[in-house]
C-alpha cells in the first residue's frame, strides 16, 4: 500500500469513527462537499439539521456506493421502476423512491412517504460507505440560503468546530449538484 492510499484509508477511518459515535462529517461528492451521518441515530441527524439550519420536513437524502447497500429499496420496485432507476446507479441522479414498509426513518423522509437515494460513483463516497458498512446521510456542505461548499476550506469556514471530521478529498467534477427525479410521479425536483 502507498503512502497516500495510508493516508486515504486513516482519513476514511477517522470519518467512520466519527460517524459510528454519532458525529457528523464532511466530505466531498460529485458536485460539491457533503454533509453526513449515520442516518439511523436521530440525535446525529438532528445535530447535522441543527448546524446546516435546515428543518426536518424537507428530508434529507441518502448516498451509497454500491447497490447492494440499498437493495432493500427496491425490493417493492417493478422490473420496469427498477431498471429506470439502476440504469443511472452508479452516478450523479438521485431518485425518489417510495417506502411503503416504513424501513428509513421518518427524520430522513420529513414529511414524506418516499426517500431520495443515490448510489454515487464518487470513488471517495464508495470508500466511506464501504468502509462504514452502509449508506449515509449526504445533503450539501453549506447553512441554509448559502452556496454549496466547493472546497474545505468553505466547509471549515461555514461549521468550524461543530464537525467531528472532514475527509479530505476532491470533488467529483459535476459543475452542479445531482439531479433529484421522483420514480413515481417522473417529476424533475431539482435539475
Amino acid at each position: 500500500m502507498s503512502d497516500k492510499q495510508n493516508i486515504s484509508w486513516w482519513h476514511i477511518q477517522q470519518s467512520v469513527q466519527a460517524m459510528r459515535q454519532g458525529g457528523v462529517i464532511a466530505y466531498p461528492t460529485e458536485a460539491v462537499w457533503g454533509l453526513g451521518c449515520d442516518p439511523f441515530n436521530e440525535a446525529a441527524v438532528q445535530h447535522l439539521l441543527n448546524i446546516k439550519r435546515r428543518p426536518m420536513h424537507k428530508g434529507l437524502v441518502l448516498i451509497a456506493g454500491d447497490i447492494s447497500q440499498i437493495e432493500f429499496l427496491l425490493a417493492d420496485l417493478t422490473e420496469e421502476e427498477r431498471a429506470k432507476v439502476t440504469a443511472d446507479w452508479p452516478g450523479p441522479f438521485t431518485w425518489i423512491l417510495p417506502d411503503p414498509k416504513g424501513l428509513i426513518p421518518a427524520w430522513i423522509k420529513g414529511k414524506h412517504q418516499a426517500v431520495a437515494v443515490r448510489v454515487s460513483a464518487h470513488s471517495g463516497v464508495k470508500e466511506l460507505t464501504d468502509a462504514y458498512g452502509s449508506f449515509i446521510v449526504s445533503t450539501s456542505a453549506n447553512p441554509s440560503d448559502y452556496h454549496p461548499a466547493r472546497g474545505s476550506l468553505k466547509v471549515k469556514t461555514y461549521f468550524g468546530s461543530k464537525l467531528d471530521y472532514v475527509l479530505p478529498g476532491k470533488l467529483g467534477g459535476l459543475a452542479q449538484p445531482t439531479q433529484i427525479r421522483d420514480l413515481r410521479s417522473n417529476q424533475l425536483i431539482r435539475a
